[in-house]
């Protein structure tokens, strides 16, 4: 699974840190997940600068759920499904009170505290799972499914933290989650194919004339060009349906919400840059990038601008 939340995995990996043992209380297993966001963060990711302090720690227990499940199911060594399989049982360990896991003693106390069911977490263990099974998808409604176990549960999680969760608000996170993981997926079109997964969908591919070939061999033509087009355009239009959200927030998640749109945003700005290309080059955005879009938005908010009723925010992303 291509990963939306900032995180890189190694090549390879064994299975022995994920299934550390406990810690001695609630603060350090609190602090192993901290240690293990700081030391895997790609950069940093902007949203996450305005996350309030009192949040932070849940924030890194949630985190280190997804980078961990994220990495059994992409770059384990071993069995993939039966340790999938394993870290479900230990979730259940922890929704029954019992962890064994140090990451679980801190996801216990972050669940209890902020009423968390256990949907959003087994539908991320679940993606992990169907990605040792399916490496194709036939059309972007199959692949939007996917999304639903690979993406949406992050943003549901995020409204859970922030006490925001509703199926109203669900519903509009969903638009703004998918939107960043087909941003991820367009992203790096080469990078899931050395792992053996396209989850352009076949149906895009064939309608373009676009063969495996073209991205086997890394080779930019004018008809992969045109079908890259079409999916950020189509990707431009979630981000614009998911930004409807930030007129129901207050303002201590206003912020983080807006940054994690722009960034979003930013990915499809720099793959258009590249005319496209996004075989032989992978789009990123720089580190000036990103604290220039996190300038922009503070001062926005400073100068008392608002972030909701304009629409070249969402349209321009700060280009």
């Amino acid at each position: 699974m291509s990963d939306i939340s900032g995180f890189n995995a190694p090549e390879e990996m064994d299975a022995t840190t994920h299934f550390a043992t406990r810690a001695p209380d609630v603060d350090a297993a609190y602090e192993f997940c901290r240690n293990l966001v700081a030391s895997s963060y790609e950069n940093f990711n902007i949203g996450s600068r305005f996350i309030r302090s009192s949040l932070r720690p849940h924030f890194y227990a949630v985190y280190a759920f997804c980078r961990l499940v994220d990495d059994l199911g992409d770059e384990a060594v071993e069995n993939r499904i039966e340790l999938l399989d394993r870290w479900e049982d230990e979730l259940m360990h922890c929704y029954r009170g019992t962890p064994n896991l140090v990451w679980f003693q801190a996801l216990k106390q972050t669940i209890e505290e902020f009423n968390i069911p256990p949907e959003p977490f087994l539908r991320l263990i679940e993606a992990n799972r169907r990605d040792q099974r399916q490496t194709r998808y036939d059309d972007f409604d199959a692949l939007v499914d996917y999304c639903t176990y690979s993406a949406t549960p992050v943003g549901h999680l995020v409204l859970y933290l922030y006490g925001y969760f509703s199926d109203q608000m669900a519903a509009l996170s969903d638009h703004t989650c998918i939107a960043l993981q087909l941003a991820n997926f367009w992203q790096d079109v080469s990078r899931d194919f050395q792992k053996g997964r396209i989850y352009i969908p076949q149906s895009d591919l064939m309608d373009f004339g676009v063969s495996g070939k073209t991205i086997e061999k890394g080779e930019a033509t004018e008809t992969f060009r045109e079908m890259m087009r079409f999916e950020v355009d189509r990707t431009r239009n979630l981000f614009r349906a998911g930004y409807s959200l930030l007129e129901h927030l207050e303002s201590d998640f206003r912020l983080e919400f807006a940054a994690i749109t722009a960034g979003g945003l930013a990915v499809l700005d720099a793959i258009e840059k590249l005319d496209y290309d996004t075989l032989s080059n992978r789009p990123t955005v720089s580190n000036s990038k990103k604290i220039s879009i996190m300038l922009r938005i503070i001062a926005r908010k400073m100068f008392g601008l608002s972030l909701v009723s304009d629409k070249s925010f969402v349209s321009v992303a700060y280009r």
